[in-house]
């Protein structure tokens, strides 16, 4: 599966459109992450243990994109589109959404 945020890929043609589509995820930051960032931002420097949850969250929500186009006969998404946002009581939780559009090449 070609996953792509450009609208077309390059040297392909897309043959048939088959249709939005997207993947979501939600994670929570427990007390010890928070903890440890807590210490980073106090201390300067960047969060290792947040950042490894950001990119645990995107390849979540990006293997659930694909597996919705592949179950739409796609074998390929273009136009890609990556949405980062924190939610619940005091920005707790960290939700990634992706979408784009499930093409055949």
């Amino acid at each position: 599966m070609l996953l792509s945020t450009t609208p077309t890929i390059e040297g392909r043609r897309i043959l048939e459109y088959k249709g939005v589509v997207t993947g979501e995820t939600i994670v929570g930051a427990n007390v010890l992450k928070d903890f440890m960032a807590g210490l980073r931002d106090f201390f300067g420097g960047r969060s290792g243990t947040y950042e490894k949850v950001l990119r645990e969250a995107k390849e979540s929500a990006m293997r659930e994109m694909e597996e919705r186009a592949m179950q739409m006969g796609a074998n390929a998404v273009v136009g890609i589109d990556l949405d980062y946002e924190a939610i619940g009581q005091n920005g707790s939780m960290l939700m990634v959404t992706c979408s784009g559009t499930a093409v055949v090449i």
